[in-house]
């Protein structure tokens, strides 16, 4: 998957995990780029440990990039809280 497609759908997932997880004050672009790095992060966790690869924009790679969004949200919240 090309840098492109990494960031689109790292884009997708920080917006839908905004809804998920309550983001507050965090802002819309601090939750994308967040959404873009747990992205990264979630495809890197689930290839590691075998529970599935990012192959594109299908519904197990956007589960996988939310879950890796959500992880990174609520790390940075706890960190700056």
């Amino acid at each position: 998957m090309g840098i492109i497609a990494w960031i689109i759908l790292g884009l997708i997932a920080g917006w839908l995990a905004g809804f998920i997880i309550p983001t507050g004050r965090l802002g819309v672009i601090k939750t994308m780029l967040l959404g873009i790095a747990g992205a990264l992060i979630g495809g890197y966790i689930s290839t590691f440990f075998g529970w599935g690869t990012v192959t594109g924009f299908n519904l197990s790679s956007i589960i996988i990039a939310v879950l890796g969004a959500i992880i990174l949200i609520a790390l940075y919240r706890l960190i700056t809280k």
